[in-house]
């Protein structure tokens, strides 16, 4: 755990010694989807982050968001404090630099998915960064996302979703609701950050399955940099989560990308 101005978060370090011939490459911070954690990276084949951190040659910051796994949780998440539609600029720029600061990390890599995505973008063209990798980021709200989020809360009060979410939060129902609440709000309809996104200037990395029922590839295509540089690759037989449905194509991508990074 680590205590911030007005929040405890949950932290994971991923470590990666360094040599006089090999001198320590810039971290690689992991931030995850709209209902992840640090515990919903693992899978039966291991925690992902860990494999990315021994296959790049860097060290690894995994943390969970105030609300989610076992990070300080939010009082009445759906009320006085519910999410704001500019939630993830928020995170972007002022929770994560905190962050960073209290952990001694500049330049970093921001490795994010979905929600994270968008986040590592909204970062990304304010602080200057070592490289950006984004996994089915949402750069702007379609009516695909918003029927599988309206799916999501149906499986939450009537189906599995919320038992199987809670063997990850400690607070299931502000992870859950914090999440659905905002997306499906009349004020997050014109969430749109494609203009923010003109003033990345570090390298970026976009993956999307060609399957996400998230979005379409226009979430990957319309990141358009005017002076940075991006690679995009559309992943076949691929959802959501690129991770767990390709992960050794995610990892290939990502290795090859970081490779000459600093």
């Amino acid at each position: 755990m680590i205590q911030l101005k007005q929040t405890r978060l949950e932290v994971e370090m991923i470590g990666h010694a360094s040599t006089a011939n090999a001198p320590a490459k810039a971290p690689i911070v992991f931030l995850h989807e709209g209902l992840g954690s640090v515990a919903l990276w693992r899978s039966r084949e291991g925690f992902w982050p860990e494999q990315v951190c021994q296959a790049t040659g860097r060290a690894g910051v995994v943390y969970s968001r105030q609300g989610y796994g076992q990070s300080q949780s939010v009082p009445d998440v759906r009320g006085l404090n519910r999410l704001p539609p500019d939630y993830m600029h928020r995170e972007a720029w002022a929770v994560l630099p905190e962050l960073l600061c209290a952990l001694h990390i500049e330049q970093p890599v921001l490795l994010g998915h979905s929600d994270g995505g968008t986040i590592a973008l909204l970062h990304a063209a304010r602080h200057p960064l070592s490289a950006c990798v984004v996994m089915a980021p949402h750069v702007m709200v379609e009516e695909v996302s918003l029927r599988a989020i309206e799916a999501a809360r149906e499986a939450y009060v009537h189906g599995p979703l919320r038992e199987r979410l809670s063997k990850f939060h400690q607070d299931v129902d502000t992870a859950f609701w914090q999440w659905n609440d905002v997306w499906l709000s009349d004020g997050f309809r014109s969430f749109d950050i494609r203009s923010v996104c003109h003033d990345i200037l570090c390298p970026v990395l976009a993956m999307q399955g060609v399957n996400d029922v998230y979005g379409t590839l226009r979430q990957i295509e319309d990141i358009a940099p005017e002076h940075g540089q991006i690679t995009r690759h559309a992943l076949a037989d691929c959802g959501h989560s690129p991770y767990k449905d390709q992960p050794q194509a995610s990892l290939r991508h990502i290795t090859e990308f970081l490779a000459d990074r600093p």
